[in-house]
């Protein structure tokens, strides 16, 4: 199995002029995607439809990923910011409707069936959170917990089509690598400093700061920001956290029966050890 072959596919539905032009898209999900493939082939190696099964629910993360980043208000005046957040509506719902298409076509009416729910759910949950986040009700713990509960959901719904001991891996496997996406997401927003309001550092300070670093939290100003990163060491929590989830994730793979399953996961999680390369440094 080629482990790029779900990401090449995906690239007829995504790489059109207008909207590579004009406005960004979120990252594929390819550490989700090649983590259902590799176990749906364990599966049933057979089945011609497992690729079909990873390319869907790719393209509805693509759209609903894609939807995420559209701007809660509308008030842009500049003419390209008003086409890039009409490019992201459209794209989302180009990405989630081709889902429904390839599968129709396929008579996945079941898989359609399953993916829609799952769906329904995501939204759900992401109301939820986005309502704790506006009332200020989240810890910095359940921030990545949920974060990373809705990042997964749409792959946790093939735990139906899985049997014996794989039924019971692909959860927890799943949460793990989720996890680690999830925490590297935060230590790049808060290595950028980009989109940091919202995130695990600007909750895990809130709950933290006196008043004074409170009011200082709500700038936009990464020069003022950056003092109460250092002061409450930030990127080193994340990392430590990051090298906590990885190991408890190898642990879990090593629990496997197949030794070829078990090849395939570490080389998919080679990206997530990679990054603790990075850890000594934020030690010193």
């Amino acid at each position: 199995m080629n482990p790029f072959r779900i990401s090449d596919m995906t690239k007829p539905y995504m790489e059109y002029d207008m909207i590579q032009i004009h406005t960004d898209l979120p990252n594929f999900p390819e550490f989700r995607a090649r983590l259902l493939l590799a176990f749906l082939h364990k599966e049933d190696q057979l089945n011609e439809n497992n690729e079909l099964y990873t390319l869907a629910t790719s393209l509805v993360q693509m759209g609903l990923d894609t939807h995420d980043m559209v701007p809660v208000s509308n008030q842009q005046k500049e003419k390209k910011e008003a086409r890039a957040r009409q490019l992201k509506v459209l794209a989302g719902d180009y990405f989630s409707s081709r889902f429904y298409n390839i599968l129709s076509q396929s008579g996945q009416i079941e898989m359609i069936k399953q993916l829609s729910f799952a769906i329904c759910e995501v939204n759900r949950m992401k109301m939820s959170l986005y309502l704790q986040i506006k009332q200020l009700k989240i810890t910095a713990d359940d921030y990545i917990l949920q974060a990373a509960n809705i990042k997964m959901q749409l792959f946790l719904s093939f735990q139906k089509l899985m049997e014996g001991k794989l039924l019971l891996s692909w959860p927890e496997i799943l949460r793990g690598f989720t996890h680690c996406e999830v925490i590297i997401e935060e230590i790049e927003r808060s290595e950028s400093m980009q989109n940091f309001h919202g995130g695990w550092a600007f909750w895990h300070i809130f709950k933290l700061a006196n008043k004074e670093e409170k009011k200082q939290l709500q700038t936009a100003d990464a020069d003022k920001l950056k003092p109460l990163l250092l002061k409450y060491n930030i990127l080193f929590q994340l990392y430590l956290m990051l090298e906590i989830e990885i190991n408890h994730m190898l642990t879990q793979i090593r629990q496997l029966d197949s030794d070829k399953l078990k090849q395939e996961l570490v080389q998919i999680c080679e990206p997530f050890t990679n990054y603790l390369a990075k850890l000594q440094a934020v030690k010193e």
